[in-house]
């Protein structure tokens, strides 16, 4: 009887360890099942964080180019019209001929007029780049990149002073060309009032645009040495 209890006992202690182990293994499986599921969604957004980076940050960088590329564009014509009127101020200070002197004058005026629109232009242009190549570094954490987008920074920023730089000169300009008038019974050119003032506020802002021309180019120069930025350029 007694045998018979323990054969009993036995078996009853083996089915109860091996439902234990069932059980546990079951449970560990369900933990395993768990912890891996936890692991890939977390995984999977990471990774979608991280394309959604490298998204925003193309997005934003292409967007920042684009802007910047029109800044130039408004830049270089802003350029044209003021080195025009320029040229014919100058041809309008040594002209002798009164009908001559009158066409050089109105040139070099108009091409002031467009001028100006064109900087100012360019200045908002320059601003905004600027922040959206700050806006850029947010959506990455590569040491280069955020070096380089920097550089961008500093360009727009000198970009964007120049153009003022610019404007300023632009006005000048059109206000002692607007204040030229002929002598005709001494055949020289003469300013109708007192414009010694803006003449050294002109002067000054020249000296102030090739200067801040010098801090644009090199900046430029700087962005220009980094062959990697190619890949995302």
């Amino acid at each position: 009887m007694a045998r018979l209890f323990d054969r009993n006992m036995f078996i009853m202690l083996s089915a109860i360890m091996i439902g234990v182990i069932i059980i546990i293994f079951f449970v560990a499986d369900i933990v395993n099942r768990s912890t891996l599921d936890t692991l890939q969604n977390v995984h999977e957004v990471e990774i979608k964080d991280i394309q959604s980076k490298n998204e925003n940050f193309t997005s934003s960088f292409i967007r920042s180019t684009v802007i910047l590329d029109q800044a130039r564009e408004d830049r270089a014509f802003g350029n044209y019209h003021f080195d025009l009127a320029f040229l014919w101020y100058q041809s309008t200070l040594s002209e002798k001929n009164s009908s001559n002197f009158e066409l050089y004058k109105t040139r070099a005026a108009n091409n002031c007029t467009n001028a100006m629109p064109k900087y100012q232009n360019a200045h908002d242009n320059f601003d905004e780049a600027k922040s959206w190549f700050n806006a850029t570094k947010s959506y990455t954490t590569f040491p280069k990149y955020l070096e380089v987008l920097d550089i961008y920074v500093d360009l727009t920023g000198s970009g964007s002073r120049l153009m003022m730089l610019r404007y300023n000169a632009s006005e000048y300009l059109k206000y002692l060309t607007e204040n030229l008038i002929m002598d005709v019974e001494n055949g020289t050119v003469i300013y109708m009032e007192n414009v010694t003032d803006i003449l050294e506020l002109f002067n000054e802002t020249l000296i102030l645009i090739e200067e801040e021309t010098e801090t644009y180019e090199e900046y430029q120069d700087e962005i220009d040495e980094y062959e990697f930025f190619d890949e995302i350029r």
